[in-house]
């Protein structure tokens, strides 16, 4: 099963392309929060992602660089000839669903967009008393 799920940022704007054939594709890479290295530090992955159609419109559209998303999607790998004969291997994350997990107004940030992408804990959850049933 090939099968990813990501959170993370945006490290740059979004760049919207179209195919010949009219299908727009979107590419943006994408800063994952690691577990601490060896020594303690924090590590973060840099991840090549790209969605196509519909989303690929909507991310361009609604994110940035700083813009926190979810993904899922799937793992494509590739290969070509660098200048020097040696061949080099690529891997990129074909988003099959992006969740906006962070939004920005026009002229208006969000405390969430501030921070760095170093700064997020996938486990912290905050609640306010409006999300408790009780």
């Amino acid at each position: 099963m090939n099968s990813v799920c990501l959170v993370g940022r945006l490290t740059r704007d979004p760049e919207l392309r179209t195919t010949n054939s009219g299908i727009s594709n979107c590419r943006f890479s994408l800063a994952a929060p690691d577990k601490p290295g060896p020594d303690g530090n924090p590590r973060t992955n840099f991840i090549n992602i790209v969605t196509w159609r519909s989303q690929a419109d909507n991310v361009a559209k609604y994110c940035k660089k700083g813009s926190m998303v979810g993904i899922t999607g799937r793992i494509v790998t590739g290969s070509y000839q660098a200048d020097d004969g040696s061949t080099r291997y690529t891997f990129e994350v074909v988003a099959e669903s992006v969740r906006f997990l962070s939004s920005k107004k026009d002229g208006e940030s969000t405390a969430v967009e501030n921070n760095n992408a170093e700064d997020f804990n996938p486990n912290e959850v905050v609640l306010s008393d409006d999300d408790l049933p009780f």
